[in-house]
Parts: C-alpha cells; sequence; structure tokens
C-alpha cells in the first residue's frame, strides 16, 4: 500500500495485468453479481437527469425495472446502485448478440449524452471504498475476469494503465501522475 493525496492504494494495481476480454466474459460483470453499479449521489442525480436521452437504448426489461424502482435505488447495504432486472442483470444493460454492453454507455457513443457511465463501472477492476479521512483504491478480483487477467499479461498492461481515464476521470491528471512515478519506483 502506499499514499497519494487523501487516498490510499494498493500495490495491486501496479502489480496485477488486465484488459479486458468481453469476447471471453460477454460483458458478465453487468449480469452477474448481486447489487447494481455502486453510484455516488452526483451520479445519481445525472442518472435521473439523462434517463430520457438513455431511455431509447435500454431494452423493455431495463425501462420497466427503471420505471418501477427508479433511475438508482438504495441497495441493501444502504449505499445508492443502479437497479437491477429481476435481482439479475442490471437495468441499463443491454445486448449485442450476446455479450452485455451498457445502454448509457452506448448514448455516450452515439453523442446522446455527454456521461459515459457510472464511474465505478469505468474503474473496473478498481474498487474505490470512501472513508472519512481518506480513500481506499485497490484491486478486486473477480473469476468472471479470469480471461482479462491473461489478456492483460499477455499483452503487459498493468490495471493502472487500463483503468487510465477512469482514474483521472475520478482523482484527476496530477493525481495519476504521481501514481505512474510510484509505479514507476515500485518497478525497479
Amino acid at each position: 500500500m502506499f499514499q497519494i493525496g487523501k487516498t490510499i492504494v494498493s500495490e495491486e494495481i501496479i502489480q496485477k495485468d488486465f484488459v479486458c476480454n468481453l469476447s471471453a466474459c460477454k460483458g458478465a460483470c453487468c449480469v452477474d453479481g448481486d447489487a447494481g453499479a455502486p453510484l455516488d449521489e452526483e451520479e445519481a442525480r445525472i442518472l435521473k437527469e439523462i434517463y430520457p436521452k438513455v431511455k431509447p437504448f435500454l431494452r423493455k426489461e431495463g425501462i420497466a425495472a427503471i420505471e418501477a424502482q427508479g433511475t438508482s435505488i438504495t441497495g441493501e447495504d444502504g449505499e445508492l446502485e443502479t437497479p437491477l432486472i429481476n435481482g439479475a442483470d442490471c437495468a441499463y444493460v443491454i445486448f449485442d448478440k450476446s455479450t452485455a454492453l451498457c445502454g448509457i454507455e452506448e448514448a455516450y457513443n452515439q453523442g446522446e449524452v455527454s456521461w459515459k457511465k457510472p464511474v465505478s463501472c469505468h474503474l473496473y477492476p478498481v474498487r474505490v471504498q470512501d472513508y472519512s479521512e481518506f480513500s481506499a483504491v485497490n484491486y478486486h478480483h473477480w473469476h468472471i475476469c479470469d480471461d482479462a487477467c491473461s489478456l492483460g499479461k499477455e499483452l503487459q498492461v498493468p490495471v493502472y494503465k487500463f483503468v487510465k481515464e477512469a482514474l483521472i476521470r475520478k482523482f484527476g491528471e496530477d493525481w495519476y501522475m504521481e501514481l505512474e512515478k510510484t509505479a514507476a519506483s515500485i518497478s525497479k
């Protein structure tokens, strides 16, 4: 572990390799698990605001779940998250053949909204846990991403480089430059 500003960062994000391999996992992270994507209050507000523009990209099951539960919900742990369809798929998930994709990101890619998707999704496999005095930045290993770990190792792409855009989005350019300096010193 090391510290950058008000974050405590796991060395695993430097030491582990990762590149999403959608052809292998088929987007399982959007349909497996027992909770929606974590959101902060600002993201919940944004989802509510952009929903009318995202709605045309969603499946009827997702629209029904959102209209019954809301654009975001409070999960069992008391934290905000995206709603689920029948306790399984994220309500915002869409499919390209058999691969799960994000309907929010599709609306973004089509220029309909300027918000890509929840930062927790964008950051994955990095998970951030906020505490009163600091944020913990950790690598999250999930067996459904074993192919992503293998591809990352083959391509020699560490986790922090794979999620560079998302880390900058979350913590800023200066924070990321500090991370790169730390990674260079750890790798020596």
